[in-house]
């Protein structure tokens, strides 16, 4: 099938337009929403085990309301946002704020630097999370053990 010049034209600048839009969506979804509707990262630890492997102990805010809406995860994200460990939360924590739950036996691919983050069943992720910097033994709301 023959493209003419104009038409090619046309094509390429739905797709660059369609491209921008979602770039645009993108940078607005990395915006944080500071309220308890949305699942917060408070704290994290970070113990690597003698076997390399690592247990993430995430420290998560929300205002949970029962089955109708509750922080259900939280995960451990690469630099690009690709996911590398999720933790289902099975139920809503509405007397406990904040709770703590960990998932062990977590492998990082040479990942100096991950994020947490914490999502509920209603609005997704969103909330606040914490960069992990994995050389280091503390910052601002995580800790490394080593």
């Amino acid at each position: 099938m023959r493209v003419l010049p104009k038409r090619r034209h046309l094509i390429k600048t739905a797709l660059l337009s369609s491209a921008m839009a979602l770039s645009v969506d993108a940078l607005a979804s990395t915006e944080v929403n500071s309220s308890l509707d949305y699942a917060q990262v408070v704290f994290v630890k970070a113990t690597q085990s003698s076997s390399g492997s690592w247990c993430f102990e995430a420290t998560v805010r929300h205002d949970d309301q029962g089955w109708e809406h509750y922080a259900d995860g939280w995960e451990v994200v690469d630099r690009s946002n690709r996911p590398i460990a999720f933790r289902e939360l099975m139920h809503p924590h509405d007397n406990e704020q904040p709770f703590t739950r960990s998932q062990c036996g977590i492998t990082l691919d040479d990942e100096a630097i991950v994020t947490v983050r914490a999502k509920c069943n209603q609005h997704g992720y969103g909330g606040k999370s914490v960069e992990v910097d994995l050389s280091q033994h503390r910052g601002v709301d995580f800790e490394v053990v080593r």
